[in-house]
């Protein structure tokens, strides 16, 4: 098997973290996205996944893919289906699959890729389900966006609690997924070491930044129509707002040592990672 790793969605949040770990570990990757931008010891490619004529050539010479369905797809399996096959055809043998700890095998949107891969369709898989992430509150999330604008995070989650986690964290897991030399062959649910509810993970936020910060609580109703109001699709609102609904009535409130059983140490806490991301934005230490 080729050592040389595809991974869709290089620029996205854990994909770009996937290449750069992957190099630093000494993995030849082949970083794969939309618009490739320039790559340190690599080269880039394009793809698409609604352009099936840029997958052949991203295939060339990989024997390994990390895939990150595309965003915003409620149903993506009519696209990610026939690539899958080609991989497979044109020689690769392990597959890591990026979806959902709310998603089971079967379920909507990624669920049902998991079930693919989860079927033999390749001799070595791994399905990543990471918890929420970190980085919703201080990336380029709607979540992070608006609390900078105007302090305030608004959701249909209520007191429910997250593990969330850091996509540094699950970078690493999906390197050691994609490279050891034994594939996980099961699914993998991922958290960070604590499980908070939305109303403290705001006000660690405010703690770090020194400025306000408050939860809204929202109706599913209320945050479906947001959403779409923001400009997503229809059912995909319905679909986001519904995960919400779930980690209101308890469904993530857990914590999982897989991080740490995958990479030999502890999942960073939230605190950590938002002093570190205030350190990193500001240039100074949190407040």
């Amino acid at each position: 098997m080729s050592d040389r790793t595809l991974v869709v969605g290089a620029t996205g949040t854990t994909g770009s973290r996937v290449v750069r770990q992957l190099i630093e570990q000494g993995h030849p990757a082949v970083p794969a996205s939309r618009e490739p931008g320039p790559s340190a010891g690599t080269r880039a490619v394009r793809f698409d996944w609604y352009d099936a004529d840029t997958h052949a050539a991203a295939l060339r010479g990989v024997g390994r893919v990390y895939l990150v369905p595309p965003v915003g797809d409620p149903a993506p399996t009519a696209v990610m289906r026939p690539f899958l096959a080609q991989a497979r055809a044109a020689g690769v043998r392990r597959a890591v699959l990026l979806s959902s700890s709310a998603v089971p095998a079967g379920g909507p949107a990624a669920g049902r890729v998991h079930e693919l891969l989860a079927d033999g369709l390749f001799e070595e898989w791994a399905v990543l389900r990471p918890s929420w992430f970190m980085q919703n509150f201080t990336g380029r999330h709607v979540h992070a966006e608006s609390l900078r604008a105007d302090g305030v995070v608004a959701s249909a989650t209520g007191d429910g609690r997250v593990g969330f986690v850091d996509a540094e964290d699950i970078a690493a897991v999906a390197v050691r997924a994609l490279t050891d030399a034994v594939a996980p062959d099961t699914d993998l649910v991922l958290t960070g070491p604590e499980a908070l509810s939305y109303d403290q993970v705001v006000a660690l936020v405010g703690e770090a930044t020194g400025r306000p910060a408050t939860h809204r609580k929202l109706t599913y109703e209320q945050m479906r129509d947001r959403l779409t109001a923001d400009g997503i699709p229809a059912e995909f609102a319905a679909m986001l707002a519904g995960m919400d609904q779930a980690i209101a009535e308890g469904a993530e409130d857990r914590v999982t040592s897989t991080v740490e059983r995958m990479t030999g140490r502890p999942a960073l806490s939230f605190r950590a990672h938002v002093e570190a991301a205030m350190r990193q934005e500001t240039g100074r230490s949190p407040r």
